[in-house]
């Protein structure tokens, strides 16, 4: 095997259906063009699971990969992707968690696991120092994400870093997750159904390895001004008191919170449910993920009440954002419950959030009544419901089987509701109203794997700063969160930037959200890490061509122009209230500047000219 500094140097491929196991070498190829983590998964499923492929079938692969930055001091954090083809948008499908299993990863030896086939009865992966077993899990099936982690480290120790699924993915629920630490989960697209698919309960890690760097001193020099910009910088505090939950404040006062179902952009409730109060009344210590000098996710506990004894970690804005706002709850004991028994049964709270609450509004409109809904009683903030449409859905019971397929599915099948379906490419949107942010609404449309703001993140636009606009892109109203030109420009710029964070494996909320990781720094310190050459240029070119790489996977699968739009509402009916009165988003005039940059055709397609200037000609898909 070759030996690189920053990379453990080897690629781990298990084939449950054969039984086999086998490491590959990482080539040097695939470094310069992809780094790590999200370009090395999305370059494999492109090349190694056919467009004609179903997802739940034993020929689609599971991919967790780490980056080179992971298991180093290098104080922004550790994380992975782990990527499939979706079962709930079937394109696509990826999804990035933090923690410490990132780290075990490459401490055990490897860069990216590849899991192939499907085992003939439940099993459990078992990599230790680079040795792997494949292990029978009978004992495992049915337990949920913590009894599951508990148990895996009673039999195999209580230093092993655990990557598991819940019940809602051994039922085949569309949208659960791979569960890493109980509480950090890869969580979008559906990775833990895929996971489950194979007959696979769990992946456990123990590494005694380490991550050799370069050219330490570099390294240090560098480390030294990220710790002291990060310490002076003015989110520091917050994001270590509150985490994400500090966003629900803002987006209720810029009006951009998914109140009822996007049917206002403020909660006259949003202070009884902020982070601040979850900070003030609830948090008892905070939390870091491996190597991370910004302890962000917090332990709470409920003291008294219902549910008094209560205590778990998080939660962050879209998850607390989702039992709230989204439905109408203004109860924060009830939506802490609600996000434990999410993390509990394996769901992705931000599409569980969603199916109830379009529930919700088609049962508040009449369009659904208790017989439908086996007898629950579906208004707004109806707590009870709330809880025992989680459990429904997990377990796919009644009504919550209709909700277990997403959103788009449930409205087809149940044959209304689709205009209110808040989802593109199958995906439902997170919590944040493009109405009143509109470069968000442009990454939404365009984003690789469907509605999500984790692919572009244009926060710049939050500031309404023309000068900021100007300094960037040379366009004002790139950076004003009502306006329209420029955005093309913002979210092709963040895209790319995001690309290179996810494949570098670091925290997107410290390297990109307080800019402490612009591409020149991003390029310096992979390059004392690794030893290889990076420049600021390569790097750009690098989230170009992971970019470029993924939009010709979503064409291959059929997607296009009229795929990159958003549900009707948003861009019809205007806000009635709030600070965002009156306005729609006009998607079609972002599009057109979107494509033009990216050098795409109208149909959304990369160009062959485009693809060649990449390295990525093979990858043109005919017209």
């Amino acid at each position: 095997m070759p030996k690189y500094f920053g990379y453990a140097g080897r690629i781990l491929r298990v084939d449950l259906t054969r039984n086999k196991i086998k490491t590959e070498p990482t080539e040097k190829g695939l470094i310069m063009e992809f780094i790590g983590g999200r370009g090395f998964n999305s370059r494999r499923l492109y090349e190694e699971v056919p467009a004609s492929v179903d997802s739940l079938s034993p020929e689609n692969k599971l991919m967790f990969a780490t980056g080179p930055l992971v298991g180093t001091a290098f104080p922004l954090g550790a994380r992975f992707n782990v990527s499939a083809k979706s079962p709930l948008t079937g394109i696509l499908g990826d999804s990035n968690a933090g923690g410490h299993f990132a780290a075990e990863v490459k401490f055990a030896g490897y860069d990216q696991i590849i899991i192939e086939g499907r085992s003939p009865k439940p099993c459990l992966i078992l990599i230790q120092d680079r040795e792997t077993q494949i292990l029978d899990a009978a004992h495992l099936v049915g337990k949920d994400v913590y009894e599951t982690t508990e148990t895996v480290r009673k039999d195999l120790g209580k230093e092993v870093q655990v990557a598991t699924v819940g019940p809602a993915a051994e039922n085949l629920v569309r949208y659960s997750g791979v569960f890493a630490n109980c509480a950090r989960p890869a969580a979008r697209t559906g990775m833990g159904t895929v996971m489950a698919s194979k007959n696979l309960k769990a992946v456990a890690l123990k590494g005694t390895g380490s991550v050799k760097i370069a050219d330490s001193g570099a390294f240090w020099k560098i480390v030294e001004e990220v710790e002291e910009e990060t310490y002076a910088h003015p989110q520091y505090w917050p994001r270590r008191v509150m985490g994400t939950t500090r966003i629900l404040s803002l987006a209720n006062d810029l009006g951009f919170l998914p109140t009822r179902h996007f049917t206002s952009a403020t909660f006259e409730h949003a202070a009884k449910v902020s982070g601040e109060r979850l900070a003030r009344e609830y948090n008892v210590k905070n939390r870091a993920c491996f190597s991370c000098i910004v302890p962000c996710s917090r332990i709470y506990a409920i003291r008294e009440g219902d549910y008094a004894g209560l205590c778990g970690e998080g939660p962050e804005y879209e998850t607390l954002s989702s039992f709230t706002a989204r439905v109408g709850n203004s109860n924060l004991d009830l939506a802490l419950k609600a996000v434990d028994s999410a993390n509990k049964l394996g769901l992705d709270a931000i599409t569980t959030a969603e199916c109830i609450a379009w529930a919700m509004e088609l049962y508040e409109r009449g369009d659904l009544d208790k017989k439908e809904t086996d007898g629950l009683e579906l208004d707004w903030g109806n707590g009870k419901t709330i809880l025992e449409l989680i459990e429904k859905i997990a377990h796919r019971k009644g009504f919550g089987d209709l909700l277990a397929d997403g959103v788009r599915r449930a409205a087809e099948k149940l044959g209304k509701g689709k205009e209110i379906a808040f989802h593109v490419k199958g995906l439902e949107l997170i919590q944040a109203d493009p109405r009143g942010l509109k470069g968000y609404g442009l990454g939404y449309a365009v984003s690789s794997r469907g509605a999500d703001h984790l692919r572009s993140e244009p926060f710049l636009e939050l500031s309404d700063d023309p000068e900021k606009g100007i300094e960037k892109f040379g366009i004002p109203e790139a950076t004003l969160r009502l306006a329209y030109k420029g955005k093309g420009r913002l979210v092709r710029c963040f895209e790319n930037w995001c690309a290179v964070t996810d494949s570098l494996e670091i925290c997107k909320n410290l390297a990109e959200n307080m800019e402490l990781l612009p591409l020149k720094r991003a390029a310096a310190i992979t390059e004392a890490v690794t030893g290889l050459h990076f420049t600021e240029e390569s790097m750009w070119e690098i989230g170009e061509r992971i970019v470029n790489l993924e939009r010709a996977y979503l064409v291959r699968e059929g997607i296009s122009r009229k795929d990159d739009t958003l549900p009707e509402r948003l861009l019809k009916q205007p806000l009635k209230e709030g600070p965002t009165k009156g306005v729609v988003v006009d998607l079609d005039t972002m599009l057109k500047e979107y494509y033009l940059v990216r050098h795409w055709d109208e149909e959304g397609r990369p160009t062959k000219e485009k693809l060649a200037q990449l390295g990525l000609e093979k990858y043109a898909v005919q017209k």
